[in-house]
């Protein structure tokens, strides 16, 4: 499981300013969602502060595995910010919000709606304090709509966007994902609304709020099953890992006792799969002559390309794919991730320093620019590690104000 530590592109790629260099936003969300697309922006060059409740944190610390306590997907998603320590019951954390937004350009926020609103935190507070900042609200259902008052999260979108409906096999229940796919890609489309929207606002030195609800990415995502329904009133049912638009696509066994992923997403590649298995005759099947027949004749098919498959080992099987210029790749875990040539040229794990736990390995910025690359500084921090720098020395609080509070300064590594 070893792989080469690729400290020293990620730490060069640092020396740059980001794409993002001078954009600040003020991140006062927690969990997931949220969290994610700042972590997008900071990977990039913003600047962001992440607001966290004194003591506790941003719950997301206690989530999934720790290492003698830390919590290890915290030093992800928050990797490149700052981190304060503030309560926004309170008149000091409502007060050093509003002296944070006279020199931020986005606020991300991810309470219920109404909620900054009971803090005297609302929209109309922030933008006459700052009529240039963009909101980014991020929620289960939405600011409007008769669901906007309940809680929500990622597990629901995942149910009411169809996607679990579709997922699984005909004769089981339907599947959660194995991951957070609706706060993922929420994190990610939060992360383009909230570009957008400072594009724009470089146009007309004007902000605006950003309202997006959990489901509605992936609604979008999840493929054509809506206009399907609309014009064939069709709906999709659970299929396993075939899909309704292209065949061959699934999972085969190999004689090994592995597992290889097979799509023949165009004519060509489906003849190359066939060349490959030495199987011309399933090419030549009036049934799988065509896409569409394909599909029509998918359990069969998959029957015929396994029957094949079965007589060939994992590595030989994605030899012949290879030579045959057919589309093939073998199921991976996180282990073969790591040794797989391709990701460590990509340098997609990257080495990262942290005061807590020494050196980290996490996935890396996703995409490369050639002139201002991203780049990830540090891990996610301590709790509150930067209280003294911004509520001290930049916002002009004293430490006994921040005392009376319970929120600590100059903290130790471990904190």
């Amino acid at each position: 499981m070893s792989m080469q530590n690729t400290d020293t592109s990620n730490a060069s790629a640092g020396l740059h300013a980001g794409a993002l260099a001078g954009l600040k936003v003020l991140d006062i969300s927690n969990f997931l969602a949220a969290p994610l697309s700042t972590m997008f922006l900071a990977d990039f060059g913003a600047e962001v502060i992440k607001v966290e409740r004194p003591g506790r944190g941003d719950e997301l610390r206690m989530w999934g595995d720790n290492k003698d306590g830390v919590g290890l997907y915290f030093k992800v998603v928050n990797r490149n910010k700052q981190s304060v320590e503030l309560d926004l019951h309170t008149p000091l954390g409502v007060e050093a919000v509003k002296k944070l937004v006279a020199e931020m350009d986005v606020v991300v926020e991810n309470y219920r709606p109404g909620t900054l609103e009971k803090w005297g935190l609302g929209y109309d507070v922030l933008s006459a304090i700052n009529p240039r900042l963009i909101l980014v609200r991020v929620t289960g259902f939405g600011q409007t709509g008769p669901y906007s008052p309940r809680p929500g999260f990622g597990t629901l979108a995942e149910a009411m966007a169809g996607y679990v409906n579709i997922s699984g096999t005909p004769d089981q229940p339907p599947l959660l994902p194995g991951f957070g796919l609706a706060d993922a890609s929420t994190g990610l489309m939060a992360a383009f609304l909230t570009l957008a929207a400072v594009h724009e606002q470089r146009r007309t030195g004007r902000g605006q709020v950003v309202d997006l609800a959990i489901y509605e990415t992936l609604l979008t995502l999840i493929g054509p099953h809506v206009v399907n329904y609309d014009q064939l009133g069709k709906v999709q049912q659970r299929a396993g890992s075939r899909l309704p638009f292209v065949a061959p696509r699934n999972i085969y066994p190999t004689r090994d006792g592995h597992y290889v992923s097979i799509a023949g997403s165009s004519q060509g590649v489906f003849e190359r799969i066939c060349a490959a298995l030495e199987a011309p005759q399933i090419a030549r099947d009036p049934r799988y002559l065509d896409n569409r027949l394909r599909l029509q004749n998918a359990e069969a098919l998959d029957e015929d390309l396994m029957a094949a498959m079965a007589h060939f080992d994992r590595d030989d099987l994605l030899a012949r794919f290879e030579r045959a210029e057919a589309a093939i790749f073998p199921v991976y875990d996180v282990a073969e991730i790591f040794e797989d040539p391709q990701v460590r040229a990509r340098e997609n794990i990257v080495g990262v320093p942290d005061e807590q736990l020494g050196d980290i390995r996490m996935q890396n910025v996703v995409g490369k620019l050639s002139r201002t690359p991203g780049a990830i500084r540090h891990a996610g921090p301590p709790t509150g590690q930067s209280n003294r720098e911004i509520l001290i020395e930049r916002l002009g609080f004293t430490e006994a104000q921040l005392a009376a509070e319970g929120i600590r300064i100059d903290l130790p590594a471990e904190a």
